[in-house]
């Protein structure tokens, strides 16, 4: 069974959307006829104005993070450090800023030589770029999430403190907002 997420699923807030959607599969139909795809095994949460690792904190609205306040479905990607993109999904309602970074995938086929491991390598891997920006995920017909009838339980979802976010402080970089399947070979870092 193969069922496209729609716009439903992405007005949860970030935390709810990004435990739910571990076990979800990306799917890039490229303009060649080539499929690429994977499981999402790993997802870090950005919930809102209040969090001092959002691009959006404060309630700040830039050119740059103007997708995170579209309602949820919605491409956000950026580049970091001039070389790797990082792709999130806005969730919730419009106007409030909420996403989830994807930081792993677990390509089907499984492919040990190419990685998807961490939001850069995944990017590659899925020949993701700032053409997707804005999109919406949920109508394009070149990229979206399906539910295949994978559910993770619960039990079975690790929480940790998000990766590479010192700058927010020690509460926001100690809180768990990173999930990820347990044992999962494809997440970037246990």
């Amino acid at each position: 069974m193969r069922k496209r997420l729609g716009k439903i699923f992405f007005k949860k807030d970030a935390i709810a959307v990004s435990k739910n959607i571990l076990g979800k599969f990306l799917v890039h139909q490229l303009s060649s006829g080539k499929r690429l795809e994977g499981k999402i095994v790993e997802v870090e949460a950005y919930v809102g104005p209040e969090d001092l690792a959002s691009h959006a904190k404060n309630n700040k609205k830039t050119e740059r993070n103007r997708a995170e306040f579209l309602e949820g479905g919605h491409i956000y990607i950026y580049l970091v450090y001039g070389m790797y993109w990082q792709f999130n999904i806005s969730t919730g309602p419009a106007r409030h800023p909420q996403c989830f970074l994807i930081r792993a995938i677990n390509p089907i086929p499984h492919d040990k030589y190419k990685s998807a491991n961490g939001p850069g390598k995944l990017c590659k891997y899925f020949k993701l770029d700032k053409s997707f920006y804005g999109e919406d995920i949920t109508t394009s017909k070149r990229i979206w999430i399906e539910d295949r009838g994978e559910t993770v339980s619960p039990k079975n979802i690790i929480a940790a403190p998000r990766i590479g976010i010192d700058y927010a402080g020690p509460y926001w970089s100690r809180r768990k907002l990173r999930f990820y399947i347990k044992n999962n070979p494809a997440v970037s870092k246990k």
